[in-house]
């Protein structure tokens, strides 16, 4: 496909005042346009096949009328959609019927990423995106400008970003002169990148096996709630697939009657096979569509992370931002020593994963990418305590009280079954905060504050002291009387708690973190 036409690129001039209104490429409408299409074709080709009085000349006109209403709603969408980046702020005026016009500082912005979807990629276009570090509210989308442009707007944001003072750029030159500069810039920058992990295609293949998947039923499920109508009989009947197995067969279908309730067992374990089959196929499509070209790299901007077959991300996390690295394994992954690293950073969303940074890697490979960020996993010589034995007896008792009362209840119905399964209830309940108790761990060096939680998929957080915003401690009504707290940590990004500790040992901890935020000056730390 033909790369799409040259347009200037408006950016600040040096003078400081703002430049020219943009609009997105003329190329957006089709990207937006099948989008919206997407979504509506299958339910149209539903209603036409539903109704017994439409032919296929009348379905196929819906769709056609559908398509064409798309694109001229993504038409009337990108020419009512406006926008500019000021010295000060970048703003974007949008809407049809309704007009919206949104500012955000530049100061505010946290970094510039871009994404391509497939459509978009091909159409050689990208969305920018502006993350606040505001949990996704306040992040302001740019769909969609061609690859050059997102990259300019990319760098010239990010340099008013570093140096922190009013923008001076060349004016408005040429899109040939923007892509010269940003390719100059990228060619420093590959020339200066320090690769740290990257995926094969062979270990994106063995990550998708541990990455089971029952997606697929879920929409399979909803499309067949949405279309029954179309089905020759009722899939959630189960006769149905009895006489649909046996099939026209006399005899096979009197052999199924005769094998009774085996026939259900051997048909639930064929279904559960299936049912395995389907959710490691669809763990091993999704997890390569996402993970495909995975490169983690050290730039002078910060780590640069790329992947995406269908949708490619290019992601870039200064390294300042960083406040704090999670190492986290699932329960059959441990066994072979895999686990995954993240930063959370100033920019993350809440519950996101877009700051995985090795997502299926072994420790010898995360201790150097930690390192990188300015952080040190624990090891032998790390001086790990544990919290309060009474925090945990507490929470044994009282997770026991009821499968205890219950015991005594059946056990006075003169029911001696449920008794015992009561009693064994109480004592894994009791066995689980025994192992909690001796797998938590949390220590404090002069740097960092280290927590690691879970016993059966355990995984460890671990902050940098001086970038706590602050430290409290926290007391219940049991933990008053029985002399224990937590103690939470304000983390931008993300939280980290310390439970039950001995409120001694809390307000010890306290104490020393608050010296190294205070004895900070943070005006100072960028430098």
């Amino acid at each position: 496909m033909s790369a799409p036409p040259e347009r200037e690129i408006a950016l600040p001039p040096a003078d400081g005042s703002d430049a020219a209104w943009l609009r997105t490429s003329p190329l957006g409408i089709l990207a937006l346009g099948f989008r919206s299409v997407g979504r509506a074709v299958l339910p149209a080709i539903a209603v036409s096949f539903g109704a017994e009085d439409w032919g296929f000349a009348a379905g196929l006109l819906l769709v056609c009328a559908i398509i064409a209403t798309s694109l001229l709603g993504a038409a009337l969408a990108w020419w009512r959609t406006q926008y500019r980046i000021g010295s000060s702020d970048i703003r974007l005026h949008r809407g049809i019927i309704g007009r919206s016009a949104r500012s955000i500082p530049i100061e505010r912005i946290q970094d510039v990423s871009l994404e391509q979807r497939l459509l978009p990629r091909l159409l050689g276009l990208v969305e920018v995106r502006f993350e606040t570090g505001a949990g996704g509210k306040d992040e302001l989308k740019l769909a969609y400008v061609t690859l050059s442009e997102g990259e300019a707007l990319r760098e010239s944001v990010r340099a008013r970003i570093d140096s922190g003072e009013p923008a001076h750029f060349a004016g408005q030159g040429s899109v040939q002169n923007t892509r010269a500069n940003v390719s100059t810039s990228g060619e420093g920058e590959a020339n200066a990148a320090t690769p740290l992990f990257a995926m094969g295609p062979r270990r994106i293949l063995l990550f998708g096996l541990f990455e089971f998947s029952l997606i697929v039923f879920a929409v399979l499920g909803g499309a067949a709630q949405q279309f029954d109508v179309l089905l020759p009989f009722d899939i959630w009947d189960l006769e149905a697939w009895e006489q649909r197995l046996a099939g026209p067969n006399a005899l096979v279908g009197a052999w199924l009657a005769r094998l009774g309730w085996l026939s259900r067992l051997v048909g639930v374990l064929v279904a559960l096979a299936l049912l395995g089959a389907i959710g490691l196929a669809t763990g091993l499509v999704r997890t390569f569509a996402r993970e495909y070209g995975f490169c983690l790299e050290r730039t002078p901007r910060g780590f640069r992370r790329r992947r995406g077959l269908v949708t490619r991300t290019d992601l870039v996390m200064p390294e300042h931002r960083v406040q704090a690295v999670t190492v986290s394994t699932g329960l059959l992954r441990r066994i072979w020593g895999w686990h995954r690293l993240s930063f959370i950073s100033l920019a993350q969303d809440a519950g996101s994963a877009n700051h995985t940074v090795a997502p299926f890697a072994q420790m010898r490979e995360i201790g150097p990418i930690a390192a990188a960020a300015g952080f040190s996993l624990p090891d032998s010589a790390t001086d790990w305590q544990r919290p309060s034995p009474r925090f945990r007896l507490d929470h044994a008792v009282l997770g026991a009280l009821i499968p205890l009362a219950a015991t005594v209840v059946a056990l006075a119905l003169e029911r001696p079954a449920w008794a015992l399964g009561a009693l064994l209830l109480a004592a894994m309940i009791t066995l689980r905060h025994h192992l909690l108790w001796r797998c938590e761990r949390h220590a404090l060096d002069d740097r960092q504050v280290i927590a690691r939680s879970g016993w059966l998929v355990p995984g460890i957080k671990i902050a940098t002291r001086v970038k706590l915003h602050s430290v409290e401690i926290v007391q219940g009504p049991l933990g008053r009387r029985r002399g224990y707290a937590d103690l939470r940590f304000g983390l931008a990004g993300g939280r980290l708690v310390l439970r039950g500790l001995a409120l001694s040992d809390a307000q010890r901890l306290r104490t020393a973190v608050l010296g190294s935020i205070t004895g900070i000056d943070f005006s100072e730390l960028a430098a």
